[in-house]
């Protein structure tokens, strides 16, 4: 097994160092040492949590979708890099991912993966059974999306469907709810992941024409700040579409207001050119999604 090396968005290489030898690059291929990966996916399931009003009631549930949201954007991860090892192998920023590099066989990857989604199933039969049905939907549109990036321009689209998917799932677990709301905050989540990862994808534009994989920062191009606050500014008409459905105040609209502060924040401060710069506020939506499940609390708290 050759030596594992961090890749260079690592967030947590003491954390990961401090595992046996033999683990490291496990928890690498999982991407355990960059959380932002699983803050992102369990965000969506815990504004429709606290949207619906159950964030004190099923406090526990809050807590099961961040177990599975570990697991299964590990297993993610995984199963990506699996498909993508040869492209991987091609881009300098994720020429030291595991499988890429060697560091951990394909037989290896394929039991790793089975082992996250064995977690994920704990999670699963924690749920009702219409949650259940809706979460086991996403596996066909997490399967398909590493091919995303060989056969469109907007990944990211497709991205948004898989990552947002945890909102219909835990608005499924309050029946009693009219699913208006939670279609609006998961149509909502969808625009927000594509502002995001567009964000992301600036640090591989330049590898990306080199191997022809495509991605929404090189459609937009020149244009990719306004872009990305297009796709914010429908994020944020979406959520607050969601809420007037549910509370028709004006001051409810309100509790969105540091959210769209900070997104402002990302666009205006966003220097495409600059990697580290679009890594640094791509990072911060995971303060920005802390700041939506305020919001979301506030507003399902007062039903």
């Amino acid at each position: 097994m050759r030596q594992t090396e961090f890749v260079p968005d690592t967030e947590h290489r003491g954390l990961v160092g401090m595992l046996p030898v033999g683990a490291r690059p496990f928890a690498l291929l999982a991407r355990f040492d960059r959380p932002i990966g699983w803050w992102l996916l369990f965000w969506p399931g815990a504004w429709a949590i606290a949207l619906s009003g159950n964030a004190l009631a099923r406090w526990d549930l809050i807590l099961w979708f961040l177990l599975g949201s570990v697991a299964m954007r590990g297993a993610g991860c995984v199963y990506n890099d699996v498909v993508d090892r040869d492209l991987d192998r091609q881009v300098a920023r994720t020429a030291s991912r595991p499988l890429a590099s060697g560091a951990v066989s394909l037989k290896a990857a394929w039991a790793w993966l089975l082992l996250l989604c064995a977690i994920g199933l704990v999670v699963l039969v924690q749920l009702r059974p219409l949650a259940v049905g809706i979460a086991l939907g996403s596996l066909a549109l997490v399967a398909a999306y590493p091919f995303m990036k060989r056969i469109t321009w907007w990944p990211q689209a497709w991205l948004g469907l898989v990552f947002s998917w945890a909102a219909l799932v835990g608005w499924a677990e309050a029946p009693e709810s009219d699913w208006l709301p939670g279609l609006m905050l998961y149509a909502g989540c969808i625009a927000w992941v594509i502002g995001y990862d567009t964000i992301y994808a600036l640090q591989d534009v330049e590898d990306d024409a080199l191997v022809g994989v495509r991605s929404s920062a090189r459609r937009l191009g020149a244009h990719v700040r306004g872009g990305v606050a297009g796709f914010y500014a429908v994020a944020l008409a979406l959520w607050g579409a969601a809420v007037w459905q549910l509370r028709p105040d004006p001051l409810a609209l309100l509790a969105l207001l540091p959210m769209a502060l900070h997104l402002g924040w990302q666009v205006v401060t966003l220097v495409p050119a600059d990697g580290a710069n679009a890594l640094d506020r791509f990072r911060s939506n995971r303060n920005a999604g802390l700041l939506m499940f305020a919001a979301c609390f506030v507003v399902g708290q007062t039903l």
